[in-house]
């Protein structure tokens, strides 16, 4: 609180994005953690809030006639411009912001303050819904190819590394310190996926140290070791996912990658996926053209092509496929490296894994994936969204690339993933709200040094509880899409712009309304209708068992008649229930027709009270404007033919007597 300068500007505009002729007046209020915007219309109050952490740049526009405008730009791609009425509230909220959305330690983050009124025992428990070590056991590890190794359970031999990982089971505790130590950033070969089809898997690391000539026993016996755990190959994959030229320039600098004449066995793989620099400069470049107002066709495609950023999606895609047909079609085993194994290895691993394991497609699978690739792998949270006031250099939208890159796969797919793309936008708008303590840090040393878990909640937990708004409608757990390998087409004309993702809060943009929103609303009112079919089925039941049981008294009652000797005429002097009961009493040898009689009315008696749910009307809204959920009957009693209730008392005195 002690770097907000104003906590309140009056009279304040809020452009639209689309239009800037169009604007809302409201009040600014600025917290600890958020900007809060508030319409002055106060039948519906409508309010925007914007993170500080969100917060990627503040640019100050030329000051005009009515105010002094204030651009922000969001880190969700979210565009902000506010006009402020006075110089002097528009110093004081720069100053403000830009010290608000540059937080320098942990605990000036939002999660470190963030409560939602959890005890500790459930934050615990919250913690513990991903947990790696089941999912090894799902992957089916056999003990006798592969080992859980803790050589770095101090995280002294790599301290961006998790503390317990898989490595082949005839590697030695030596052998591991002495790749680590041929390898940049200490980060050997360890464990990414197991195939239990075939015994093929897909193992990380980062660069060799190799220069132009150095080698290393240990790291070659380390290789070896990962190409025996697959008996049923001959060799090893080894893919590097930079440019070769990038590579060959990290050789002049002591690094490099691996030479075919010293390791026997391998075959060597160059895939040219660029940099975290240039991924920033290309995404950037397609932001500035989401961002121009009403661009001719040719302007908006020519401008999405120059930024290359489709391009490098396709890139990333394409090394997924390749590394997933190696270990499916060819079931061998490959390793996957980059420069330090953090970025572009995750990138390729997860989208390999998404492709060969149909688990991964599911909502809990897919949280696990990110678990196991991205956060317990050591990606670089802090320096690559931001977290903290840091280089900005090292700011790259890598996580981004791999969650666009599920989508496009969704797009291809729709049967095939159990989550929607809500789903993946929740999870994007996560990982920079530094709301939960999933994306903090650089590795799990970091996170266990700040005792994340104990000060913070979990994301993962947060949308397993809302986990119905991420269903996809059309997702079929049966289908030929969800079992086993997708194989996606990698022409050009197979990807699209993601427009949910980096057009989401263009007001002007239409349809607002996505195809798979509409279905979840067509399904859930199709749930909503088959469940009142089946109460109007029930009670259609119960009335037919009631005309059994009325069929049953008539004829009883017909033969006490005749065993009496009353006529016809006499039975309609019955009137009225009391007189019907009074003609009954008259004769004691008419008691079984009174027992049955009884029966009926006791059954009509139970029907009403046992089944509430039946006569009342379940008319919720489905979310559809343009469609209603409401049956013509309205959740009531089916009506006689003449329009009387045939659960009345007086309908079944009738059938009674008739």
């Amino acid at each position: 609180m002690e770097h907000i300068r104003t906590p309140k500007v009056e009279n304040v505009h809020l452009l639209d994005q689309i239009s800037s002729k169009k604007s809302a007046l409201g009040t600014l209020y600025l917290t600890a953690t958020h900007i809060i915007f508030v319409e002055y219309i106060s039948d519906t109050r409508k309010e925007t809030w914007i993170l500080h952490s969100h917060i990627s740049s503040i640019e100050k526009l030329a000051a005009s006639t009515s105010g002094c405008p204030l651009l922000i730009h969001c880190k969700n791609y979210q565009l902000i411009q506010l006009i402020i009425p006075q110089e002097r509230d528009f110093h004081d909220l720069y100053i403000s912001l830009a010290r608000l959305s540059r937080p320098v330690k942990y605990e000036e983050l939002y999660c470190f303050s963030f409560n939602p009124k959890l005890d500790k025992e459930g934050r615990e428990q919250d913690w513990k819904l991903i947990d790696l070590a089941e999912e090894y056991v799902r992957m089916g590890m056999p003990k006798n190819l592969w080992q859980i190794s803790d050589v770095n359970r101090d995280y002294r031999v790599c301290d961006s590394y998790p503390a317990e990982l898989y490595v082949p089971k005839s590697v030695s505790a030596p052998v591991i310190v002495g790749s680590s130590k041929f390898r940049s950033r200490g980060r050997f070969p360890a464990l990414s996926y197991y195939c239990r089809d075939n015994n093929a898997s897909i193992c990380r690391s980062s660069q060799p140290l190799s220069g132009f000539s150095a080698r290393c026993l240990e790291d070659e016996q380390m290789l070896q070791a990962i190409r025996k755990a697959n008996p049923g190959s001959d060799f090893l994959y080894v893919v590097d996912t930079r440019p070769k030229l990038n590579a060959m320039a990290n050789r002049a600098a002591g690094k490099g990658y691996e030479n075919e004449d010293n390791y026997s066995n391998i075959k060597f793989q160059f895939i040219g996926i660029e940099n975290i620099h240039v991924m920033r400069n290309s995404l950037q470049k397609m932001l500035e053209v989401c961002e121009l107002r009403s661009p001719s066709v040719g302007d908006f495609l020519w401008g999405l092509g120059n930024s290359g950023w489709l391009k490098h999606i396709k890139a990333i895609m394409d090394t997924g496929i390749f590394i997933a047909k190696t270990v499916a079609e060819e079931a061998t085993s490959v390793l996957v490296h980059c420069s330090d194994g953090w970025d572009r290895t995750a990138q390729v691993c997860s989208v390999a894994s998404l492709l060969l394991d149909p688990y991964y497609r599911t909502l809990k699978g897919f949280m696990v994936l990110i678990e196991k690739d991205w956060i317990s792998f050591g990606h670089k949270f802090n320096h690559r969204y931001g977290n903290l006031d840091d280089d900005p250099k090292e700011v790259s939208p890598v996580l981004d690339q791999f969650i666009e890159c599920v989508w496009q796969l969704m797009e291809q797919f729709p049967c095939a993933f159990e989550f929607n793309e809500r789903f993946l936008v929740h999870i994007q708008h996560h990982i920079y709200s530094c709301q939960f303590g999933n994306f903090l840090c650089n590795s799990q040393k970091e996170r266990r040094e700040i005792r994340i878990q104990e000060r913070t909640y979990s994301l993962w937990a947060h949308l397993w509880k809302c986990r119905m708004d991420y269903i996809n409608p059309i997702y079929r757990p049966d289908h030929s899409q969800t079992q086993g390998i997708l194989r996606p087409q990698t022409d050009p004309c197979r990807f699209k712009f993601w427009r949910g993702m980096y057009n989401r809060f263009d007001k002007g943009m239409q349809p607002r309304q996505s195809v798979l929103d509409f279905l979840m609303a067509v399904k859930e009112e199709t749930q909503q209708l088959e469940e009142e079919l089946e109460g109007l089925e029930e009670k259609l039941r119960k009335f037919r068992m009631l005309q059994s049981n009325n069929t049953k008294v008539e004829f009883k009652t017909e033969n006490a008649s005749k065993h009496l000797g009353l006529s016809t005429s006499d039975n309609l002097l019955a009137n009225t229930p009391q007189d019907y009961h009074g003609n009954l009493k008259t004769f004691p040898s008419c008691s079984p027709s009174q027992e049955d009689f009884s029966a009926v009315i006791l059954t009509q008696e139970h029907h009403k009270s046992s089944d509430p749910d039946i006569s009342t009307n379940s008319d919720q809204e489905s979310g559809v404007e343009d469609l209603s959920c409401r049956s013509p009957s309205g959740g009531d009693s089916l009506p006689s033919e003449d329009g009387k209730d045939p659960d009345s008392d007086e309908a079944i005195y009738l059938a009674v007597i008739s």
